[in-house]
């Protein structure tokens, strides 16, 4: 896939896409990979996962936040983490089994964060949006 994305890319004439793998979902968590055959824990997994990505060329992968540390100590900063799972301060986890909201994300290393329900599902979502943008602000200001 990397390398399709590279040589696509190239033969049009246009920036090469980032190409990024998914590890393990945010709604899942040990127990629910352990019933599905996977042996060491949510973090053994991601970070294996992440390897092999790295290993075949991708630019990164989709990570909970809580994974993060351990990805950079095994593969460096160099390594595109895009974060689901984020919530506000004080906002429902709805499914999500490992969240972080959106300054102790930044704050721990996340690259891109995504935000969805807690932005779709507000009353305001402009506002709601707006007010994440401030958490993120102050964070890394």
């Amino acid at each position: 896939a990397a390398d399709a994305a590279r040589d696509g890319a190239a033969a049009a004439g246009m920036p090469a896409p980032l190409v990024i793998a998914v590890t393990v979902l945010t709604s899942l968590e040990t127990a629910d990979i352990e019933t599905m055959g996977v042996i060491g824990g949510v973090e053994e997994q991601v970070v294996r996962l992440a390897t092999l990505a790295r290993e075949a060329g991708l630019d990164g992968v989709v990570c909970s936040a809580h994974e993060i540390a351990p990805i950079r100590r095994a593969l460096g900063t160099d390594f595109i983490l895009v974060t689901p799972g984020i919530r506000p301060a004080g906002s429902d986890a709805g499914d999500q089994k490992r969240v972080m909201t959106p300054p102790e994300a930044i704050s721990g290393g996340a690259d891109y964060l995504v935000i969805g329900r807690p932005i779709t599902g507000a009353p305001d979502p402009a506002a709601a949006a707006r007010a994440i943008a401030a958490s993120i602000a102050a964070t890394v200001a």
